[in-house]
């Protein structure tokens, strides 16, 4: 095999790695509370304004639930984050290095410059208000110039609601 097509075979499987969601959790088609729900509270805990805006646009185009600013009188939480869900907990996107010091967070003083950047992800949640329970997560990376670089959030709408579908 030449080493063009080598190379068109993984540029093909890079591109279909990237675009597809890493994960689903939940079974939306199952979710009493997820079908009766009319109102969504939609919580960009992503730390990129961009990214929160077009996620909430698409939720908007979608058109499924009205979106309210109270998430203490809403049906369900949309929640865009760069963590995993984990009841009762708040996320934060900053990717700031630091420690602890006499129970102040510090940033870290010496930034390893060289040290190569981790893959990062971005999440959505729909959570139960009642409950505080996980009804359904995805996962997908996060950007790039083959995915778009503020494309994650509206891609995992998108995921909800091919998901709500089935």
């Amino acid at each position: 095999m030449r080493i063009s097509e080598r190379l068109r075979l993984l540029s093909i499987a890079a591109i279909l790695f990237l675009i597809t969601p890493v994960a689903t959790r939940g079974q939306l088609s199952e979710s009493r509370e997820f079908l009766s729900a009319k109102t969504i509270y939609f919580d960009n805990q992503s730390g990129n304004k961009t990214v929160g805006g077009n996620a909430a646009a698409e939720l908007k185009k979608w058109g499924r639930f009205q979106i309210i600013q109270d998430q203490k009188h809403a049906d369900l939480i949309l929640l865009l984050s760069t963590e995993p869900y984990r009841k009762g907990e708040t996320t934060g996107g900053s990717g700031q290095s630091g420690g602890l010091d006499d129970g102040d967070v510090t940033n870290c003083r010496i930034p390893n410059w060289n040290k190569q950047r981790q893959t990062q992800y971005a999440y959505l949640t729909v959570i139960d208000t009642k409950t505080g329970n996980s009804l359904w997560s995805a996962e997908h990376i996060w950007g790039g110039l083959l995915t778009g670089f503020n494309s994650v959030g509206e891609r995992l709408v998108k995921e909800l609601e091919k998901q709500s579908k089935n």
